[in-house]
């Protein structure tokens, strides 16, 4: 095979040659880091998150990857860049006040959760580098200030709630970033495990038996935020 090809090499050098041209590079000042992070976006949509790399952007981008260091100083810089980014497309200015405090607080939760399922590849990097920013903060403080809480049980609060909303999600966020493959699996594992249980060393899950609800069961984030709202309004003053 080695000896047919270079054979055919040595026919055609011209046509050998064309094939290997280099295609143009991008111009370094074209570049800016929304052009950069919106290409980052292409590449973990497309590839992954694990494939994103300063040669990928530079591929998406025909530009040389060294060109990307006069806007961001490392990957880390980029990725809270773009993290950042598809927090502002998700809920940027949808979080309006309005009269009911604690409606206020279930919407935000809401937003909060449907952004972490939207981008279910950056749950954990988004819960763990980006836990909360300055706007959803301030919504979250000033509906609880409204709700009666002094300056300690508001702010409190509110990081709790953050905590909380953050961390359910990002956990159910990365259980759909699985391969298919791997969730179908674990769900088939689970069944015969719960078949199989013995009554005896685990009574009550056996007394459960097939009515308990999967890890992904949506009802399990529902009834989570319901408990946690209703909790904070039981401890509203006045209440």
């Amino acid at each position: 095979m080695a000896t047919r090809k270079t054979a055919e090499s040595a026919k055609t050098p011209a046509r050998a040659k064309s094939t290997t041209t280099a295609r143009p590079r991008r111009a370094r000042d074209s570049l800016s880091r929304e052009i950069i992070v919106a290409a980052a976006d292409r590449v973990v949509e497309r590839e992954g998150l694990d494939r994103l790399t300063f040669q990928a952007i530079g591929e998406e981008l025909g530009a040389h990857p060294t060109s990307i260091y006069r806007h961001f100083r490392d990957k880390d810089e980029l990725l809270l860049a773009l993290i950042d980014t598809l927090r502002a497309r998700s809920y940027s200015g949808a979080m309006v006040r309005t009269d009911d405090w604690l409606a206020d607080l279930r919407t935000q939760a809401h937003l909060i959760h449907d952004h972490y399922m939207r981008y279910p590849e950056f749950a954990l990097q988004m819960a763990l580098r980006r836990p909360t920013d300055l706007s959803s903060m301030e919504y979250s403080i000033g509906a609880l200030r409204r709700g009666g809480f002094d300056r300690e049980q508001a702010t409190l609060y509110a990081r709790a709630l953050g905590q909380l909303i953050r961390s359910a999600s990002s956990i159910q966020a990365a259980l759909t970033a699985l391969p298919a493959d791997v969730q179908d699996a674990d769900e088939l594992t689970w069944q015969m495990d719960l078949r199989k249980i013995d009554a005896e060393e685990f009574p009550e899950i056996a007394w459960a038996g097939e009515v308990l609800p999967d890890v992904r069961d949506p009802r399990a984030w529902e009834t989570a935020l319901d408990l946690l709202l209703e909790s904070i309004a039981r401890h509203a003053p006045g209440t």
